[in-house]
């Protein structure tokens, strides 16, 4: 298992870096900040706006290929992603951004996954009556309703039952209350301000593992080995535990590789509703701002999530199918 694993991770580390060098090479052929240094009142002059790129590592004279080497170099020798063109370290505001999208984001994808295949066996259990046609119609209803609508109707109402009940039992925004004292009153605050958007991210979320799982079970509730263990004397619900479940939920845990970094990728819709300062909302923000920089290290944040979330699926495979043998 130990060396399957090197196996992959190393086969990942080859994907991530290409896919960075790839993405920063099409960043610096693309993104010209020196466009948005000079629309800054007062006007600086161009060189003025050359010398403080040079300065940041961000110098237009040079070649693509040049400024590559000098931001691979400071990546491998001191870990420094280098420089904003507005002066800011790269490194401090992912480091500070990564841990609120990953707090935002962590307790939403398990949740995700735990109701959504619980849901999917409950329905698949109960096929074509009332609980089964509710619960199927309103997964297929979050394919149809964009994920911003949604978390927007969340919120709105939030601040219904706020208003209300006449005082603040939600927090919509924001990842904290300014001022309130460290130790378990903080730990409170935060949680209360976690229950609005994880509740919204979820409740969006296992529409799609539950029509999936939902659907793998059918198809093996009356295949040869559940008839098997049915005549074998087990009942239906103990031969789909049993063994229907098992291999149905193979496929489902395959798909936890794409999910994942998605639930990652689209979660800037959800930080700028809520507030909370994440690496997606920054993404987007340093694109706007021609951010070079800023914007590789969120692609190369996002390649790395995708090889999380296709480490996983494997071991979940491997964990499920004893048909996969890792070597």
């Amino acid at each position: 298992m130990i060396k399957y694993l090197l196996k992959r991770m190393a086969t990942y580390v080859v994907m991530i870096f290409l896919t960075t060098s790839a993405g920063y090479f099409l960043a610096v052929s693309t993104m010209k900040p020196a466009l948005i240094e000079q629309e800054k009142i007062p006007r600086p002059t161009p060189e003025q706006v050359a010398h403080s790129l040079a300065l940041k590592g961000l110098d237009p004279a040079m070649s693509p290929w040049d400024r590559y080497v000098q931001w691979l170099t400071g990546i491998v020798t001191r870990w420094d992603w280098g420089m904003s063109p507005a002066g800011g370290s790269v490194n401090a505001a992912f480091g500070d951004r990564v841990w609120v999208s990953t707090r935002l984001f962590i307790a939403a994808i398990f949740l995700t996954l735990v109701i959504g295949v619980a849901l999917g066996v409950f329905t698949a259990a109960r096929q074509y009556k009332t609980s089964d046609r509710v619960i199927t119609s309103y997964s297929y209803l979050t394919y149809i309703v964009p994920a911003p609508i949604a978390y927007f109707l969340v919120q709105l109402a939030a601040i219904w039952i706020n208003d209300a009940t006449g005082q603040q039992i939600f927090f919509v925004t924001g990842i904290s209350t300014p001022g309130v004292e460290p130790g378990w009153p903080a730990f409170v605050d935060l949680v209360a301000h976690y229950v609005v958007p994880t509740f919204a991210i979820t409740l969006v979320g296992w529409g799609g593992y539950q029509i999936a799982q939902r659907q793998y079970l059918l198809d093996n509730v009356n295949a040869d080995f559940v008839r098997t263990a049915r005549a074998k004397g087990l009942t239906r619900n103990q031969a789909i535990r049993r063994h229907a479940l098992r291999v149905s939920f193979i496929p489902v845990a395959q798909t936890i590789a794409f999910t994942v970094p998605a639930i990652f990728a689209g979660g800037f819709f959800a930080e700028a509703i809520f507030a909370w300062p994440g690496v997606g909302f920054w993404s987007i923000d340093a694109i706007g701002k021609q951010d070079v920089n800023a914007a590789t290290a969120t692609l190369a944040y996002g390649s790395v999530i995708f090889a999380v979330g296709a480490i996983l699926a494997d071991l979940a495979t491997t964990l499920v199918d004893p048909r996969v043998r890792v070597s």
